[in-house]
């Protein structure tokens, strides 16, 4: 493996694994409230998280690219008062790869949680504990199988994240170039033989992430 590409992928496994725990707070919460709440407009936020698995990646990109750039809303604030900038760095990539993995981390999640028992969690609340450490000791636990599912599933898109990356942070070598990005640019330039080995490294990576996680959501805690 050369230099190039042992950066490429390990820029890749850490963008990944970035984007994956900073949607996992978010996700675990809202994945829980979807399963055992509801609420006047639950649908609307159903189909809000739902949005990014159907509606075309460089889509869901401008959408950020608007937001976060420069100029938008939420990319003046960042870079006024903490002088982060988003767009075409490599906080780009964990943005973009982090708003497409989400759904899945919370539609599989959100199965776990519905999976539980809710006579368990009775017991706790009898038993005298409150709701974050019924949550914490009994429903976590019970549903972490589907729970570690979820993490890989989004773990596995972020990995092959294409679309809404390329709109937000574009393809800057050593700095925002992931597998999927290397592969394409690989491509646009002829390299076929480097480009089918970074499909090689993305494709056995992202199977082993798949297999664990499926196995995962198929085995009781």
């Amino acid at each position: 493996m050369s230099p190039e590409t042992w950066q490429i992928t390990i820029f890749t496994l850490g963008v990944a694994t970035l984007s994956t725990l900073v949607i996992l707070p978010p996700g675990l919460a809202l994945a829980w409230l979807l399963a055992r709440r509801s609420w006047r407009g639950k649908s609307v936020v159903e189909t809000l998280v739902a949005l990014p698995l159907v509606v075309p990646p460089v889509a869901t990109g401008l959408v950020l690219l608007k937001l976060f750039g420069r100029r938008g809303p939420i990319g003046q604030v960042l870079e006024g008062w903490f002088g982060l900038e988003v767009v075409f760095t490599w906080v780009g990539v964990v943005l973009a790869t982090a708003v497409m993995s989400f759904p899945l981390l919370v539609r599989t999640a959100r199965v776990a949680f519905e999976a539980v028992d809710p006579h368990l969690e009775e017991v706790s609340r009898l038993a005298g504990a409150n709701g974050w450490q019924t949550w914490w000791r009994v429903t976590l636990p019970t549903a972490r199988n589907g729970v570690l599912a979820g993490v890989l599933l989004a773990f596995a898109r972020a990995l092959g994240e294409f679309g809404a990356t390329i709109m937000v942070a574009g393809f800057i070598p050593g700095e925002t170039a992931t597998l999927a990005l290397s592969i394409y640019h690989l491509v646009q330039l002829g390299r076929d033989a480097e480009a089918y080995g970074l499909v090689a490294i993305s494709g056995l990576i992202a199977f082993g992430a798949v297999w664990w996680g499926e196995r995962l959501a198929r085995t009781r805690a």
